[in-house]
Order: structure tokens, then C-alpha cells, then sequence
């Protein structure tokens, strides 16, 4: 039984029940470590591969000519672009790297964790290319060797950064922060209390 303005005669008040606990920042960290270290292990190893089998070789049909290994040593961006300015790639990509290990700190969802660990795994796997690979540091060229038609040769890091693009795609549309909290349209809602994945 209540009272007209709402308070509880017998004293019993109504609990909203408790919001679904965030995800650790420990578990998240895991989660983000473990993506970022087995997706650069697969784009690493899987350069030394092309590397070996294929520099004197023919091209390899993977899946008729849909998909072929043929191998390229790029020394410019994204679709070959910017051949001249190497060195500039490099040092941006050091400073993503940098700026991906500081945003994770906040991480506060498991498909944030999952992004990043993707962009990082990217972002470090054609750096490390830059940095070690012929010509030299900071002008090395990166290796691609999955060629699609009407496509440029890409690499397992390209595909890397874009699953990351797509993941954080998603979470910006769902309205989901970086720490997880979602963005809601009611302005009395507290967004610390709707955690999201």
C-alpha cells in the first residue's frame, strides 16, 4: 500500500534493479592483449611466408582469379599511395601505436577491446615492416600479397585496421563510448548505469 505521493506505508521501497556489471578492465585488457598479439603473430608470420614461397615464384591461385598470392613490396600507404613519403608513414604510425596504448586504458567494453586490439595488431604489423625491411629503418616497404581484382595487393594487417574500422563503426552508431557507457536520449538517465558491451 502507498501513499499518494508515492512513498511506501509499509515501508517497503521499490529497488529499480541493479545495472548489468561492466565487463573488469583486467578481463577487457586481456581481451584487447590477446587480439592485438595473435593478429600481429598471423600478419608477422604469415610476411615470412610470402616472403620465402613466393619472391621467385609465379602467383599462387588461392581461389581461381577471385583471390591470388602475388607478392608486393609497397613502400607507400594505403593502395600505394604516397610512395615518396615513407619516412612520414612511419613516424605516424609509431605515433598511432602510441596513441592506441593510451586510449586503452579507458577501454570499458569487450568490442572496444576487440577494435583496438585489431588496430593495433595493423597499425604495429606494417610498421614493423617499415622499421626492419629493406631499404632500412623507417623507409622499409611493407609486404602484400593477397591480390582481389580492381583491388590493391593488401596484407593480414590491412585487414586487421579494417575490422577495426568496422568495430568502431558499430559502437559509434550504437552510441556506445570508449569506457562503454551508451549515449542516451533521455536527459535524466544516468549514462554510468547502462554499461554496454
Amino acid at each position: 500500500m502507498q501513499a499518494a505521493r508515492g512513498a511506501s506505508l509499509t515501508g517497503d521501497q521499490e529497488v529499480d534493479p541493479p545495472a548489468r556489471p561492466r565487463a573488469s578492465r583486467a578481463r577487457l585488457l586481456t581481451v584487447f592483449g590477446l587480439v592485438a598479439a595473435t593478429a600481429y603473430a598471423v600478419d608477422v608470420v604469415s610476411k615470412v611466408l610470402a616472403v620465402d614461397r613466393l619472391t621467385d615464384s609465379a602467383d599462387v591461385e588461392v581461389v581461381g582469379d577471385f583471390l591470388v598470392l602475388h607478392l608486393v613490396r609497397n613502400s607507400g600507404a594505403a593502395f600505394s599511395t604516397g610512395t615518396g613519403f615513407t619516412e612520414v608513414f612511419s613516424v605516424l604510425a609509431t605515433v598511432a601505436v602510441v596513441a592506441i596504448l593510451w586510449f586503452v586504458r579507458k577501454v570499458g567494453s569487450v568490442v572496444w577491446a576487440v577494435a583496438l586490439g585489431f588496430l593495433l595488431a595493423g597499425v604495429a604489423g606494417n610498421l614493423t615492416d617499415r622499421l626492419l625491411r629493406e631499404p632500412g629503418p623507417l623507409r622499409g616497404h611493407v609486404i602484400d600479397f593477397f591480390m582481389l581484382p580492381n583491388w590493391p595487393v593488401f596484407n593480414v594487417a590491412d585487414i586487421c585496421i579494417n575490422i577495426a574500422a568496422g568495430l568502431i563503426l558499430v559502437q559509434v552508431f550504437r552510441g556506445v563510448h570508449l569506457d562503454g557507457r551508451r549515449e542516451t536520449k533521455d536527459p535524466a538517465a544516468d549514462p554510468s548505469e547502462e554499461p554496454a558491451e
